[in-house]
């Protein structure tokens, strides 16, 4: 048997004579415990909001986005469609506008997005699970829209309303300078069917209406639309997709994905993710200057067993050994127990939600492999640098 690792194991599991030492491990061991589950239950808590605000995004932006390079809008002649037939990780695609306009409604007015979408839109997203009041957009109602939630808080929109229409205006194209604003925008008259909330962003940001409806309003041609919006089969394959649609398509167009659309989004929270792994690691090491206390503590309480063992033949190296081995044995304890609790405590949170953000919406937390190995790896790290830190205080002056 490895002799530093047997003094190691008897000097961790059996009871110093002096209890100032075991209670000083005993707090060593509970910070490393406490510490670990901490990290870990933040690291869970942040893959559960991720996961939760991506669901968001999942059902409002497309797999893959379509715009034109130049302009606001393009023809989609009968060769881009047919691209789009030939690509057969496609399931679907639907054609778009996007405009701002402004809306009045009752002597209230706001200025948000209009967003005219074809039959195949709910194919692709689907917004129209979010509509909570009246129904989505129905070819019964042609000059039906539905609002966000924030737009129809701010301008009291109820659904149904047939004595009072929700005004549209948009500019008239044109050049050089307006002479008269009464001519400068063009408008029509709609009925809000429906209302839909997803975040308070979105929400106060689209008013959608039929494709058919926005091309009239903007004076487009059958055929002119701001983007087309793809869904696909396998998310994994976007990449080739992407690479195959632009040697199709040409440099004419812009082609993202639903990363590349939100990556501020992205960005804040991978930063947010990050910052705060770092802030617990930092109260980690704080926990593990304990261990350091520790294992110091034993080394001086058991400096006539060293004088003993460096005198029967064992060298400076396997001395310095037996408490770099204990103080990882410590730590890996610590984190086997951390970690238990926090795998117990995330499971308890997804099955039974202790923890509630309002009446009906449990705090989101997600139990990934990704967050075990970085809780791990984080943990045996640093307790193997604090246990050589602690065993380079043994000199041949302590044992000699």
């Amino acid at each position: 048997m490895n002799f530093p690792l047997y003094i190691a194991k008897r000097y961790l599991f059996s009871k110093s004579s002096n209890n100032t030492i075991n209670i000083i491990t005993g707090i060593a061991t509970v910070g490393v415990i406490i510490g670990t589950l901490a990290l870990f239950i933040v690291l869970s808590g942040f893959s559960g909001l991720r996961s939760f605000s991506v669901s968001f995004l999942n059902t409002a932006d497309p797999d893959i986005k379509i715009t034109s390079v130049k302009g606001k809008s393009f023809f989609l002649n009968d060769s881009i469609q047919e691209i789009l037939k030939n690509e057969k990780e496609i399931v679907s695609y639907s054609k778009v506008i996007e405009e701002r306009a402004f809306f009045e409604f009752n002597e209230k007015t706001h200025i948000a997005f209009i967003k005219g979408v074809d039959a195949n839109y709910t194919k692709v997203n689907s917004i129209d699970t979010t509509v909570y009041v009246g129904t989505w957009l129905d070819p019964k109602f042609p000059l039906g829209v539905v609002v966000g939630n924030g737009i129809s808080n701010t301008l009291s929109i109820g659904v149904f309303d047939f004595l009072d229409p929700l005004k549209i205006y948009v500019p008239k194209p044109g050049k050089g300078y307006i002479t008269n604003p009464t001519n400068a925008f063009k408008k029509i008259n709609t009925q809000p069917i429906g209302v839909f909330a997803l975040t308070d962003e979105f929400d106060s940001k689209f008013t959608f209406i039929s494709l058919e409806l926005a091309q009239e309003l903007l004076s487009y041609t059958p055929e002119q639309i701001s983007a087309i919006e793809i869904k696909v089969s396998n998310r994994t394959e976007r990449d080739q997709i992407i690479t195959n649609l632009k040697s199709k398509l040409g440099n004419q167009f812009t082609i993202e994905t639903r990363e590349q659309l939100n990556a501020v989004f992205y960005k804040m929270l991978n930063t947010e993710n990050l910052a705060s792994y770092l802030i617990f690691t930092l109260i980690l090491i704080i926990a593990l200057f304990n261990v350091i206390g520790a294992i110091i503590m034993m080394i001086l309480d058991k400096r006539d067993n060293l004088k003993t063992l460096y005198s029967i033949g064992a060298t400076m190296k396997e001395i310095k050994q037996v408490f770099v081995l204990q103080g990882f044995m410590l730590s890996v304890f610590g984190l086997f127990v951390g970690l238990s609790l926090g795998i117990a405590l995330v499971l308890l949170q997804m099955k039974y939600h202790l923890f509630m953000i309002t009446q009906h919406l449990a705090y989101p937390v997600e139990l990934t492999l990704l967050n075990v190995i970085t809780v791990i790896i984080t943990i045996l790290i640093l307790g193997f640098l604090a246990s050589k830190i602690a065993s380079s205080r043994i000199s041949k002056k302590l044992v000699e």
